[in-house]
């Protein structure tokens, strides 16, 4: 069955445009126009890949990302956002909300369909049944899931990739150029300040209940799996 995109826009003659460039794509594709209307959708029919207004009656984008987010559900869902706010402080506060990636209108369908192909693309990790463990972090990739201290671990789908990358070569640095190519690819143009805020996101989670970090930043250069010696790890 052909990929479905749940297109939430409210500006009718960009729906059209999306529309029309999707599905001669290979792709299916439900449109909401508002915040509200996409909720429903999203649990009517869980799409394969959400492309999103940030700006939205009765529910901004924002919302709605982090609501796609918080459902179980719909958590590991991509989301690419759509703004007419170019600004590096907006830029950060869509991929804080959850969102996977961001274009500022107005844009090209042929990269939108580029971008929306390579996440979908990324977001499927080949059925293996190789794990990775460093310390007490374990990725699965048969499962796609994500534990430490045996504990589930909630990632979105960039931060499974960018985890995947660091943990297949503990101790690695790795600069931002590196991590783009690698969890990003080449065929989309994503800036450097992308990486850093999804590090954080990641690190979070990995932290969240208490653990000692274990991605090392390199200042002016990337980053790394590392654990810090001088930092005890958890019984």
């Amino acid at each position: 069955m052909k990929p479905l995109v749940l297109v939430v826009e409210d500006e009718a003659a960009l729906v059209e445009v999306l529309r029309y460039n999707l599905v001669k794509a290979g792709f299916r594709v439900n449109v909401a126009g508002d915040g509200e209307t996409a909720k429903i959708a999203l649990a009517e029919e869980p799409p394969d890949l959400v492309v999103l207004d940030w700006m939205l009656p009765r529910l901004s984008g924002l919302d709605v990302c982090r609501h796609i987010r918080h459902r179980p559900k719909s958590r590991d869902i991509p989301v690419i956002m759509l703004t007419a706010r170019g600004e590096e402080a907006d830029r950060v506060r869509g991929l804080d909300s959850g969102a996977d990636d961001y274009m500022v209108k107005p844009f090209s369908p042929a990269e939108l369909i580029a971008r929306v192909r390579a996440l979908l693309r990324r977001a499927r990790p080949a059925g293996s049944a190789e794990r990775f463990v460093y310390e007490d972090l374990v990725l699965d990739l048969a499962t796609h899931k994500v534990t430490r201290s045996g504990r589930t671990v909630k990632l979105g789908p960039t931060e499974f990739r960018l985890l995947k990358v660091l943990i297949e070569r503990p101790g690695r640095v790795f600069s931002r150029e590196q991590l783009l190519d690698a969890v990003w690819g080449r065929d989309i143009h994503v800036e450097a300040r992308t990486v850093d805020v999804h590090v954080r996101r990641l690190r979070q989670a990995l932290n969240a209940d208490g653990g000692p970090d274990l991605i090392r930043t390199v200042r002016a250069t990337g980053y790394a799996l590392e654990r810090d010696e001088a930092t005890p790890l958890s019984p």
